[in-house]
């Protein structure tokens, strides 16, 4: 079975107090769940564990409908390690995992990574048909010996933190409240790449970002950005959208640095979206769009500062 044999390279050498779920975008929510699970384990001598898929499982229960990924897997990974669960464990969630009953994944929980607590948000569930809710867990742990807390979620402003209010939060363009919902600000991140050198011509050169199709992004437009390379930001602003000026019709991310010029090409960049300056619109002239793209500088050395540093005990994606 390639779920044991994926489960038997993660044997830890010390029983768990386990979590388990996608956690995409290790969000408020995600991250008051993992510091309960860090008390919990230190308070009984055991290690911090964690369970989460190379894909999203409803791309195997239901793949015609798309979901989007707010961090991808390496950025969840390296986001939950900054967190400090010592142990990570990534499964593949196949058709075959989604057919197993809760106490049979329990069992191979229990076998394999030493699972004695399983922390869970109120809404958890796993196993076939979602059979293995809070109470059907309880009953499960009596009977195999291991315990269940369940946690209450995070609410912000009178709403529940969780994925799908941040993606709707991102669609909306709400970057103000997506920052809210993550506890940091929404960022991409991806290799530059070469492009038509349209920004260079205008006087303000761009660099290209490749960004996975799978990758949730904001509605098109102009956003004040940092751009991360080193360890050092730099103000900038990112277009997304697919350049109606010149009538191109694929989608792209062109990040502007405001403070560097160097040659980009072949380098890996962060961006953290900060504020929305405008919508992404057609202009009737180059040199209009050449003018609306000074201003749009402008406003974002409003927005931002100069130069920010990054501070390394913070999480970022």
């Amino acid at each position: 079975m390639q779920l044991e044999e994926e489960l038997a390279r993660f044997t830890p050498q010390q029983d768990t107090v386990l979590t388990i779920g996608v956690f995409d975008g290790v969000h408020l929510g995600h991250q008051h769940l993992m510091e309960h699970l860090k008390r919990q384990a230190l308070a009984r001598n055991l290690r911090s564990g964690l369970v989460t898929f190379h894909c999203h499982p409803q791309a195997v229960l239901s793949p015609q409908t798309k979901m989007p990924y707010l961090t991808n897997l390496a950025e969840r990974i390296k986001l939950i390690k900054e967190l400090g669960i010592e142990l990570v464990v990534i499964l593949s969630f196949t058709p075959e995992l989604a057919q197993l009953s809760a106490h049979h994944f329990v069992a191979l929980l229990q076998k394999y990574l030493g699972m004695k607590r399983l922390v869970i948000g109120p809404d958890f569930a796993l196993g076939r048909g979602r059979e293995g809710d809070a109470f059907h867990l309880h009953n499960l742990g009596r009977e195999m010996d291991f315990s269940v807390g369940v946690i209450s979620p995070v609410v912000v402003e009178g709403e529940v933190v969780s994925s799908t209010a941040t993606r709707q939060a991102l669609a909306a363009g709400d970057m103000a409240k997506v920052s809210k919902l993550l506890g940091r600000p929404f960022s991409l991140s991806g290799g530059v790449i070469h492009g038509v050198n349209r920004g260079k011509n205008l006087g303000f050169p761009t660099a290209n970002l490749a960004i996975n199709s799978d990758q949730a992004l904001p509605p098109d437009g102009v956003y004040a950005t940092y751009a991360y390379l080193s360890s050092y930001s730099h103000p900038s602003i990112t277009n997304i959208g697919k350049r109606p000026t010149f009538g191109e019709g694929e989608r792209t991310v062109e990040v502007h640095l405001l403070d560097l010029g160097a040659n980009l090409y072949g380098q890996e960049l962060k961006i953290e979206l900060i504020k929305q300056l405008r919508q992404e619109r057609r202009f009737a002239t180059v040199e209009e769009l050449r003018a609306q793209i000074a201003q749009d500088v402008e406003q974002a050395k409003e927005v931002l500062p100069r130069e920010q540093p990054i501070d390394d005990s913070l999480p970022r994606c």
